[in-house]
C-alpha cells in the first residue's frame, strides 16, 4: 500500500506522469499480478495519450502563463490520477484503499511542493525550478515503479 501513497504524492507535482507510467507498465504487463488497475488503464491507445498528456504537462509548467496546482481544477486532476494510479499499484482486493491513498498523498503533496517550489522561484526562477522537479518527479516515478515491480505475488489463503 505504500507504493499507491508514494505514487500519489509524485501526482501531486506532476498530475499526469504517475498515471503515463501505470498505463506504460500496465499495457506492457509490468504491474503487478493482481492489481487494481482498471481494465482500460492497459489499452496502447490510453498509454500513449497519458504519455503525450505528460510531456506536455511537463512543457507546460514551465510557462508564465500556467496555472497553479493548487487551483481547483489542478486538485481535482490530482485526485483523479493519484486515485487511478493508487489503485493500479494496490492488490485488487484492496485497490479502493490504494485509491484513497493515491487521491490523498496527491492532494497533500500538492499543497507541500507548491510551497516548496514557490519558495525556490523567487530564488532561481520559473525554468530552472520546474527542470528540477521535473527530473525529482521523473526519478521519483521511477523508483515507485521499480518498486512496484519488484513486490512479490500475493499469497492466496485458502
Amino acid at each position: 500500500m505504500l507504493n499507491s501513497l508514494l505514487i500519489g504524492m509524485v501526482a501531486g507535482a506532476r498530475s499526469i506522469t504517475p498515471l503515463a507510467a501505470v498505463s506504460e507498465a500496465a499495457r506492457t504487463g509490468a504491474l503487478p499480478t493482481d492489481n487494481g488497475a482498471p481494465r482500460y488503464i492497459s489499452h496502447p491507445l490510453v498509454a500513449a495519450g497519458t504519455k503525450a498528456l505528460a510531456a506536455g504537462e511537463l512543457l507546460g509548467d514551465k510557462m508564465t502563463s500556467a496555472p497553479d496546482r493548487i487551483v481547483p481544477a489542478g486538485i481535482a486532476a490530482r485526485l483523479v490520477t493519484g486515485a487511478l494510479a493508487g489503485a493500479a499499484l494496490a492488490p485488487r482486493r484492496q485497490a479502493a484503499l490504494g485509491a484513497l491513498l493515491g487521491a490523498g498523498g496527491a492532494v497533500a503533496a500538492a499543497y507541500l511542493t507548491f510551497g516548496a517550489r514557490m519558495a525556490a522561484m523567487r530564488r532561481y526562477g520559473q525554468k530552472k525550478t520546474g527542470l528540477v522537479e521535473d527530473a525529482l518527479t521523473l526519478g521519483a516515478t521511477q523508483l515507485v515503479m521499480r518498486r512496484a515491480a519488484a513486490q512479490p505475488a500475493p499469497r492466496r489463503v485458502k
